[in-house]
C-alpha cells in the first residue's frame, strides 16, 4: 500500500495524515498572543503535536515587553534580569503545556510536548547544565515538558544525567550524524541508569533535534557557482543518513532490551526546516523528510504552507533507494572539496553563539526596563 495523503486548499486534516505516516508536526514559536488568542488551542485541535522554544524565540516574544506587563513588578521586587526571564518563560511554558495536555493524554504520552531550553551560557558546563535542567523541570512541573540541552561535547553527559533522573530531554543543535549518535547513546545510557534504580522508563521521552536547512546554506556558500548538480541537497542527504542510523539503533540488542522495560524511542526531530533559499518551495525540507517516529518543528509561515498546500504528502525519508542516494550525494559533496565535518562543527559553534547572543539581548531589554 502506498502511504500517502492529499492536502488541497485549507485542509487541517493534513496534520493527522502526516501522523498516520509516522510524523508529528510541532510549532517552533511561542508568545503570549499565541496563547491568549486561542490559536494554539485551535492548532492542537486540528493535529499540532507540540511546541518548541529557544532563546531567539523568547527574544522576539519578550524583547518589546508589551505582552509582559508583570516584568516591571518583578524588577521592582528586586529580581535580576535572569530571574525575571525565567519567571515569565516558565509561566508561558506552563500554559502551553496545559493547552497541549489533551494531545499528550490522547496519544499516550507519545506527543503533546513543549520545550524550554537551559541557558545557552551553560553550553560548555556539564554540571551547571544538569542543575539548570533540574530547576526548570521542577519549576514548570508538567509531565509534557522537554528540557532542551545542546549537544555540545559538554552537553552529552548532561543529557544522560537528566534522562537518568527522569527528565524529558530535547537534544538540540545537532548537525552531524556522529554527534547525533553520541546523543542517542547518551539517551540509552540515561535510561539504563534509570532502570538500574527501578525507575519507570515509560515516563521518559526524548527527541533529538537535527538541524537541516542551515547545512544547505553553509554548503552552498562554499560551493559558490561550482557544481550546481549538488547544490541544495546536502541537508536532506545528511538528515536521511541520520535517520538510517536511527533505524540501525532501533534494531540493536541494547535498545531492544530497553524496549522490553517500557522505554520510548528517542525520535529524530527535524529542526530548521524553513527554506533559506527563496528558489525552493516553502515545504521543500518538510516534504523530503516524512518518516515513521519523526517530528518536524516548523515556524508559523511553514506551518501555513503545510496547511494550505496543494500536494501529495508521502512517506519519503526511507523511500526505496533514498538512503543509498543520500550517501552517494554526500560522497559527491566530498569530491567537490567540501569538508562537511568542518561545516557541521562550525554550525554548532555558531548556533551556541547565536542563542547566547539572543539570551543576552533579552536580559539587556529586561534590565533596561528597570530604569
Amino acid at each position: 500500500m502506498v502511504e500517502r495523503a492529499t492536502a488541497t486548499g485549507k485542509v487541517p486534516g493534513v496534520l493527522h495524515h502526516l501522523r498516520d505516516l509516522g510524523q508529528s508536526i510541532w510549532l517552533d514559536t511561542i508568545s503570549r498572543p499565541l496563547l491568549d488568542s486561542g490559536e494554539l488551542a485551535h492548532l492542537v485541535a486540528i493535529g499540532l503535536g507540540g511546541v518548541t522554544s529557544n532563546p531567539s524565540i523568547f527574544e522576539k516574544a519578550i524583547g518589546s515587553g508589551s505582552d509582559y506587563p508583570e516584568i516591571p513588578a518583578l524588577l521592582l521586587a528586586g529580581h535580576d534580569a535572569e530571574a525575571v526571564l525565567e519567571t515569565v518563560a516558565v509561566a508561558d511554558i506552563r500554559r502551553a503545556a496545559d493547552i497541549l495536555k489533551p494531545a499528550y493524554d490522547a496519544r499516550g504520552a507519545a506527543d503533546g510536548f513543549v520545550s524550554l531550553e537551559v541557558s545557552p551560557r551553560l553550553a560548555h558546563d556539564t554540571s551547571a547544565t544538569i542543575e539548570a535542567a533540574r530547576r526548570l523541570w521542577a519549576a514548570v512541573d508538567r509531565p509534557n515538558l522537554m528540557v532542551k540541552i545542546p549537544a555540545t561535547r559538554e552537553g552529552i553527559p548532561a543529557i544522560a544525567a537528566a534522562i537518568a533522573e527522569g527528565i524529558n530531554v530535547n537534544v538540540t543543535l545537532l548537525f552531524a550524524v556522529d554527534r547525533y549518535l553520541d546523543a542517542a547513546s547518551a539517551y540509552l545510557d540515561g535510561l539504563e541508569r534509570l532502570a538500574a534504580v527501578g525507575g519507570d522508563l515509560s515516563r521518559v521521552s526524548s527527541v533529538a533535534s537535527f538541524f537541516v536547512s542551515r547545512v544547505d546554506t553553509a554548503v552552498d556558500a562554499e560551493l559558490g557557482d561550482a557544481h550546481p548538480e549538488v547544490r541544495g541537497k546536502a541537508a536532506i542527504a545528511n538528515a536521511r543518513v541520520a535517520y538510517a542510523a536511527w533505524i540501525d539503533l532501533a534494531a540493536s540488542p541494547r535498545w531492544r532490551a530497553l524496549v522490553g522495560r517500557g522505554a520510548n524511542p528517542q525520535r529524530l526531530l527535524w529542526a530548521s526546516t524553513s527554506v533559506k533559499n527563496p528558489a525552493y518551495p516553502p515545504t521543500y525540507y518538510v516534504d523530503a523528510l516524512v518518516g515513521s517516529e519523526t517530528v518536524d518543528t516548523v515556524p508559523a509561515p511553514t506551518l501555513d504552507s503545510i496547511l494550505t498546500g496543494d500536494r501529495e504528502v508521502l512517506r519519503t525519508i526511507d523511500a526505496p533507494g533514498a538512503v543509498d542516494e543520500a550517501r552517494a550525494h554526500l560522497m559527491r559533496i566530498h569530491g567537490a572539496g567540501i569538508d562537511l565535518g568542518a561545516i557541521t562543527d562550525r554550525l554548532e559553534a555558531e548556533g551556541v553563539a547565536s542563542f547566547a547572543a539572543a539570551y543576552d539581548a533579552i536580559l539587556r531589554a529586561i534590565e533596561a526596563r528597570r530604569h
